[in-house]
Order: C-alpha cells, then structure tokens, then sequence
C-alpha cells in the first residue's frame, strides 16, 4: 500500500467538469457533499501520473482519448465501491430460485434461462444466485447461463480468481461455505465447477460496452448500483435493461432502490415476498 504526503486541492470548478465527465463516462455520480471524497479517492492516481492539477487531468481525460483510456480503467478500479458478500439480500434470490426459474421451465422446455448479474463487484452476488440454484436442483435440470459484468478490472480479475476472505462469508450459511469452499492460505477458494458456470465480463453501462452480452436477459440483477447513480444515470440504465429483457422479463435492484420515479414501463411486483419489476 501507498501513502501520499503530497496532496492536490480540487477547486469547485475543477470538481463541477470533473464530476460531469466522470458521471457521462462511469455513470458515477457525485454531488457537492462529496467534493473531497472525489478528491482523496483521485489525488493518488494524479501524483503516480505526474499531474499538478486536476484540471490538467480533466483535460487529458476529456481530449486525449489514447493517453485517457487506461486512466479510466484505473478510475473505475478506484471509485469503485465493492462492498458486497454472500447470500446479500437474499429474498430476492429464494423469489428466483422458487417462483420464476420453474414458471420459466415450464414454458421453456429448450430455450436457456439467462440472468445478468450488473455491477458484479467480485462475484459474491452471481456465485451466491449460482449456489441457489444448485441447491435447488436447478443448475442439472435446466439451461441456466449466468453472465457477471462489472465496469472495474479490478474487481473481475478478484471474481475471476474466486478467493474470498472471511468478510464475505458474514450472512452465508456454515453448511454452504463448507459445501462450495475450499480453505487455502488463509482464504476460500470457491468450488471450480460453481464458479465455471458464470461468465466473467467487463461491461460500462454508460458507453454500452457490453461486449459478449447476449441480446437478451429473462433475469437481471442491478442491486445496489443505482445508489451511486444520478436520475439521468438511472433511466439510462433501466433503458438498456428494458430493451434486453424477455417477456415476461424481471429485474432486481437494491431493497434501498426505486424505479417508481423513473420508468412506467416496468409493474412492480411482490414475489415470494420480495419485490421486483416485471416487463410484460
């Protein structure tokens, strides 16, 4: 780990462009109270690329489209927020496994069921839907594909790795950490066969890079990303989901989240006692 003793101060009109082209870029958004955390989560990244100033970095970034692409992919491993673990939020999850994997199946005999997993962080989410439905049954009775994406590099080449620490493991219960882990130098090593049924892949929902996503999702899981997200961001957002889910299609967003304001074109539905929007 770094430490910088050397500090560069942003200055509003600095942090007003800065934060306009990260939010058109990353989908980030940060208001005025966040000033100085933008701030200490950049000022590293300027000292290691010898900037002075962060406007001469909102200027690289905003007209050197060559020199600016690796620093974006730096900035998305450090502004990410990667707070995630096992068996987060799991209603939802149990509504997935019990309600609509089996109303899928019983109309889709030959068609596989996909289900994307958005801001995937490092994988807790998708191994965690993943082991649902292996306990379940699912997984060796259906055509199930799982796609992960997450806009930092970062996090996928952690999900990729499938190591996880002691945190992650806070809500999962004993029998499945011992069912799905393996125990090495001190961390947990995801079983193989769980973690090849996912498909990794980097994705920003902002420049619709979704490279070797499939047109079309019957499921999405969006939880806890909208929270760092602007209105604008949002429908943005839910726009692309809307145009590659099935119908009937559903999606998931954090218990903290609401769609209400912002699109109509999805009913929210209560489902096994979770809730989620349904496209018809």
């Amino acid at each position: 780990m770094n430490f910088y003793s050397e500090t560069i101060s942003l200055s509003n009109s600095e942090f007003t462009i800065l934060r306009d082209l990260i939010h058109e870029h990353l989908g980030l958004f940060y208001d005025q109270g966040k000033r100085e955390q933008l701030a200490d989560k950049l000022c590293p990244l300027l000292i290691e690329n010898n900037f002075s100033s962060f406007l001469d970095f909102y200027y690289l970034l905003r007209y050197d489209e060559l020199s600016a692409e690796p620093l974006w992919a730096r900035m998305a491993d450090v502004l990410s927020v990667p707070e995630t673990y096992f068996w987060r939020e799991i209603d939802q999850i149990h509504a997935l496994v019990r309600a609509i994997v089996p109303a899928y199946f019983a109309a889709n005999l030959s068609r596989p069921l996909r289900i994307w997993s958005v801001g995937c962080a490092t994988g807790e989410e998708p191994l965690t839907i993943a082991m649902a439905l292996s306990e379940a049954g699912w997984l060796n009775r259906g055509k199930i594909e799982i796609y992960a994406g997450d806009f930092s590099r970062a996090n996928l080449a952690k999900a990729q790795k499938g190591l996880y620490r002691e945190r992650s493991f806070r809500s999962l219960p004993a029998e499945l950490k011992e069912r799905y882990f393996t125990l090495r130098d001190n961390q947990w090593q995801v079983d193989q066969a769980l973690h090849s049924r996912i498909r990794w892949l980097q994705m920003n929902l902002r420049s619709e890079q979704t490279a070797g996503i499939p047109p079309e999702f019957s499921v999405i899981f969006c939880r806890n990303v909208f929270i760092y997200f602007s209105e604008t961001g949002i429908r943005d957002a839910v726009d692309i989901f809307f145009n590659r889910l099935a119908t009937p299609g559903h999606l998931f967003v954090g218990a903290a989240e609401s769609l209400l304001k912002v699109t109509n074109r999805l009913e929210l539905q209560e489902i096994c006692g979770a809730f989620v929007y349904v496209k018809h």
